[in-house]
């Protein structure tokens, strides 16, 4: 291959079969996700001058080994001796590119979610690892896209992995009564990933590089559980409502709310990828959360608009998803469906139970649009103020500001 820039997607893919292969074989995760971490640099050194070798995984997991034995034997030779008695410095020869070789990186990729999204772990160390040992991205990559330092993210990834090992997790598949578990523990993590790339972050509306990341790992899920409906049902949701993100600002980077979207600029075919997605997902078993919510996401998607929208299967799945699911965010979401079919006044009085949200920017902001609708034009600009001191995100605060300052002036924006 041509001695050009490694492209970084390769590297990417081979982070987890590589990792995969050596922690499966010397049995301490952390000392192999650091040794794998320096083969992938050496890889970024040393390939864009001798090509692409014909077998990269191969070459990484040997860099690897080298790079683990040095480690070990430096810090201890009794250690190093255990060690070099599991590891096999010759390529194994499940790296050659066979169908089992395939098999076998599948089955690691799926262990590796499940390592990282250990019950020991915080969903914050969790993501980072994830992020780190299955995406393959740097310490510093991991930091830009939580917006912290190198540092304080080196740290968090760190403890996370000084937790597996006092947990005394193994690099080995869940016992089979445990493994649902550990899979819904996966889901979870990816899911947090894809909403902190979209609600956590300060400067603008999102995080497309932490989206995206979320989606690969997403992929690769479904590709270890293909029978697992709600791994596909999550692929399914991720995709459906990252379509709309074209629309989600204007050129000046200004929030637009969903029903002031210009739909035409969704991305027609990953919304068509997730309805194929949630049709199999709905197809394959008993229904999920992450399949309900991915049904929810598709009404949207194939609404011409939203006076369009088919507001009452939308209700109904949110009163199935709080009964699968409860928690305030579906209440909350439940109440803004509620107030498309039966009025603003319905839905105010659903919110009103929702205290535990009061210092949640979403619950006044929803509380403003609706009592916009009624005419509690005083009471509404209190609450988009209010709304708008508790986001940190800048682009959100734009838009509840403005509101405010629209109805202050008598206006509605033009709407």
């Amino acid at each position: 291959m041509s001695t050009t820039d490694v492209p970084e997607e390769l590297l990417r893919h081979l982070t987890p079969q590589v990792l995969g292969a050596l922690a499966r074989r010397c049995g301490d995760f952390s000392a192999a996700e650091d040794a794998v971490q320096e083969a992938l640099l050496a890889a970024v050194q040393a390939w864009p001058r001798s090509g692409v070798p014909a077998n990269p995984v191969g070459w990484l997991i040997r860099v690897a080994q080298r790079r683990l034995i040095d480690d070990i034997r430096s810090d201890a030779a009794r250690r190093a001796r255990e060690v070099l008695v599991a590891v096999d410095p010759t390529v194994p020869g499940d790296v050659a590119g066979n169908s089992r070789q395939q098999s076998s990186a599948e089955d690691d990729t799926l262990t590796l979610l499940m390592l990282c999204a250990h019950p020991c772990l915080g969903p914050a160390s969790a993501i980072a690892l994830t992020l780190r040992a299955v995406g393959g991205l740097t310490t510093a990559q991991i930091a830009a896209a939580f917006l912290v330092p190198e540092s304080t993210m080196g740290q968090r990834i760190s403890r996370a992995k000084q937790s597996i090992r006092a947990a005394g997790a193994r690099f080995e598949p869940p016992a089979p009564k445990d493994r649902r578990e550990r899979v819904r523990a996966v889901l979870a993590v990816v899911y947090l990933m894809f909403n902190e790339a979209y609600v956590s972050h300060r400067d603008g509306l999102d995080r497309p590089d932490l989206a995206l990341e979320a989606l690969r790992i997403a992929r690769l899920l479904v590709g270890s559980a293909p029978g697992d409906p709600e791994a596909v049902g999550l692929l399914s949701l991720l995709l459906l409502t990252h379509a709309r993100r074209p629309a989600r600002t204007d050129h000046a980077g200004r929030l637009v709310p969903l029903d002031e979207q210009d739909r035409r600029l969704w991305d027609a075919g990953m919304i068509e990828e997730g309805h194929g997605l949630l049709l199999r997902a709905l197809g394959a078993g008993a229904v999920g959360p992450y399949q309900v919510q991915a049904a929810i996401a598709a009404l949207h998607d194939e609404a011409s608009s939203a006076e369009a929208t088919d507001w009452p299967q939308i209700s109904a799945l949110y009163t199935l998803l709080e009964r699968m699911a409860p928690g305030p965010m579906v209440t909350l979401n439940r109440a803004i469906a509620v107030g498309m079919v039966s009025g603003p006044q319905a839905a105010l009085t659903l919110l009103d139970g929702l205290e535990i949200l009061s210092d949640h920017h979403r619950l006044h902001a929803v509380r403003a649009h609706l009592l916009e609708r009624i005419g509690r034009l005083t009471e509404a600009r209190s609450e988009f103020e209010r709304a708008a001191g508790l986001t940190a995100n800048t682009a959100e605060h734009y838009y509840l500001i403005t509101r405010a300052a629209q109805l202050a002036r008598g206006d509605d924006g033009g709407r």
